[in-house]
Order: C-alpha cells, then sequence, then structure tokens
C-alpha cells in the first residue's frame, strides 16, 4: 500500500504525533510519499537514510497511489482536493485542528483508524463538487470545490447585487455582502456559519446562502444539484471576490460566471466507526447541556 502525506502547516506540540503517525504507517508496512514542503520542514526530526519519494501536486504524485492522509484540519484537507482532481484516489483527514468535520478522525483514533485501512474495514463516501465555468480562465485550471463557491465585495463596504438565475431562469437578487452555493460537504461549513441547513452528503442538492442580506426575509434555499446556477453581479466598487473552497480570485462584473455539478466526485475514506450523524452530534454538541 502506498499512502501520500500532506501538511501544510503544523504547531510544536503536533510534531511528536505526527512522527507517531509517520512511524505507525511504517510499521504497518505502508510505502509512506512526503509532500515535498512537508519533508522539507520535518525532516529534521526523521531518521531517513535518503531521501523519500516527495510530491508537489497532482502531476506528481506516484500513479499508484492507494490513499492521501491530510494533516491537519478542515482547511488543509480541502487542500487536497486539488491534488487528487478526478484520479479517485481517496482521502482521509487527520484532525490536528479544533472543529474537523472533514479532518474527523482525532489523534487518539489514528492507529485503530491505520488498523482498519490494514484491514479494508472502511467505507468509501463519495462527496460532491461544484465546477465553476467562467468567460475567462479562473483558478490555475482546477476550477472545482469541494465545500463552496462564494461571490464577495472586496473594495468597498457597500453592499452588492447578485443576480441569480437557474437554469437560466431568474430566481433572486440578493442584496448582500455577498452569496454563497455550497454542497452537501460545504453545508456544515461557510454556509452554516451564515445561517444555511446542514444537508446530508448523500443528498443531491445545493445550498444557496446569502452573506448578511439586506433583506431579512431572504433565507438560505436548497436546490437539486442538476441546476446550472448562473450570476450577474452590480456594486459601487469595480472589483469582486469570487472564492472556490479557500482559493480566491478578483473579478469585475462583466465576467460571466455559473457553477454546476462537476463531472467527477472526491472519495472520503470513513472508518467502519465514523458516521456523519455521530460526527455533527460530537462537533455541534447537540444534545449536550453546556449550563454547566
Amino acid at each position: 500500500m502506498i499512502v501520500a502525506i500532506y501538511n501544510r502547516t503544523y504547531e510544536e506540540p503536533d510534531i511528536p504525533v505526527i512522527l507517531n503517525i509517520i512511524k505507525m504507517l511504517e510499521n504497518s508496512k505502508i510505502q509512506v510519499v512526503f509532500f515535498k514542503g512537508f519533508y522539507e520542514r520535518i525532516s529534521a526530526y526523521l531518521n531517513y537514510k535518503e531521501t523519500p519519494k516527495l510530491f508537489t501536486g497532482k502531476f506528481d504524485l506516484p500513479p499508484h497511489t492507494d490513499m492521501l492522509f491530510s494533516l491537519g484540519g478542515d482547511g488543509t484537507l480541502l487542500d487536497t482536493v486539488g491534488f487528487v482532481g478526478s484520479s479517485q484516489i481517496p482521502l482521509i483527514g487527520i484532525n490536528l485542528g479544533r472543529l474537523g468535520f472533514l479532518a474527523a478522525i482525532p489523534v487518539e483514533e489514528v492507529e485503530d483508524a491505520i488498523n482498519s485501512l490494514v484491514r479494508g474495514s472502511y467505507t468509501l463516501e463519495k462527496r460532491t463538487l461544484l465546477h465553476l465555468d467562467s468567460s475567462i480562465p479562473l483558478f490555475d485550471g482546477a476550477p472545482f470545490a469541494l465545500n463552496e463557491f462564494t461571490l464577495h465585495r472586496k473594495d468597498s463596504s457597500s453592499m452588492i447585487k447578485i443576480h441569480t438565475y437557474l437554469n437560466g431562469e431568474f430566481l433572486n437578487t440578493y442584496w448582500a455582502d455577498g452569496l454563497i452555493v455550497a454542497t452537501p460537504t460545504g453545508s456544515t461549513g461557510y454556509s452554516l456559519s451564515c445561517g444555511g441547513p446542514v444537508v446530508f452528503p448523500q443528498t443531491s442538492s445545493f445550498v444557496i446562502t446569502p452573506v448578511a442580506p439586506h433583506n431579512l426575509n431572504t433565507r438560505s434555499i436548497i436546490v437539486p444539484d442538476d441546476n446550472v446556477i448562473s450570476f450577474e453581479i452590480e456594486g459601487r466598487a469595480d472589483h469582486f471576490l469570487c472564492t472556490l473552497d479557500a482559493r480566491t480570485e478578483t473579478i469585475t462584473s462583466n465576467i460571466q460566471l455559473a457553477v454546476k455539478k462537476e463531472a467527477f466526485t472526491i472519495q472520503l475514506v470513513r472508518p467502519d466507526e465514523h458516521n456523519f450523524l455521530n460526527t455533527i452530534r460530537q462537533k455541534l454538541y447537540w444534545g449536550i447541556d453546556r449550563r454547566n
């Protein structure tokens, strides 16, 4: 088995945890491939006689990579989506961060998770992606997102107007600071913090959520994911922000934008003892009395 490891950043207390994860993988006879930037930061703590296999992106991942480990939080795992693209390499998130909806495996359960991988006792969950079509090239040839697409005001404190259409039919004009289109996976992220609903990952839908809307009657709406959602933007400033997950581009109002369901999916690894209901109960503290 070949496992690639990615990490964006870590704190000093994380180093023993990371080294232990690497040791457990190697003790399980798993070949480890490192993200180049991560290896350069952690190599001083490793005792390799020779430099291991490294990768810098999707084009130099070993062709027979069985899995990609993300060590960090949800943002770190979102980075790895661009690495695997349409390759169908499964992703597994080890939570070194705080909340961790996607990076849902805590460090104290890593050994059990690795044993589950070796035994094959895990489930691969297919997650829908968003695809962005634009009249100019954006996002460096990777116009897709696992969590969400957003539009935001940039150079002004004034609200912007976002005229929104479903399959060419007018839906609404959002007077707001911005607009989010989230996948079911992304429904527990930015959209949730702006009042959007939690949507089960298997649901074939998108969630459209305004950011600080002027009209308080304007709420999130769930639409089928076979819709093409297109936009026209107006505002006092000339430039706006367009994002796919954590990646950002600056655009102008004359750029045509539309989002739809991506043709391929991402596979997330879920050990058999983990499921979506357990995750949201734990992360959102459902059923827990916090008054004491």
